[in-house]
């Protein structure tokens, strides 16, 4: 099994979490934890808004599913918009068969998901 590594990188325009390897039920409460944390850095952010960079996952299971939609929740309670990277099948596909993408659309690059918070100001 890969790990899963999770970085927090705040930026001008955003709270960045990129994170790498697997998100299965055994590595769920740590991206949960740490979307957690980078939601409180995001809302005291200027821009408000969090992006969640996961072009490193290998796998994506339904736990890592349910981190992202109480993610979501937590952060519109917060007055936090949250932005998804994703482009390998292996997230994008559980993402779409169980539609979260019409609540977290994903972006194909940060820089997208920069420029749409960017328009949507």
């Amino acid at each position: 099994m890969e790990l899963l590594e999770i970085v927090q990188d705040v930026r001008d325009g955003a709270v960045v979490v990129h994170a790498s390897g697997e998100v299965d039920s055994s590595t769920a409460d740590s991206l949960s934890e740490a979307l957690a944390s980078a939601v409180a850095e995001a809302g005291t952010h200027p821009t408000r808004l969090m992006i969640i960079d996961l072009d490193g996952v290998t796998y994506f299971g339904s736990a890592g599913l349910n981190v992202l939609l109480n993610c979501s929740e937590k952060a519109r309670a917060e007055a936090v918009a949250v932005r998804v990277v994703a482009t390998s099948v292996e997230v994008l596909r559980p993402i779409e068969v169980t539609r979260i993408d019409a609540v977290l659309p994903p972006y194909r690059t940060l820089g997208e998901a920069l420029a749409a918070a960017d328009e949507a100001q």
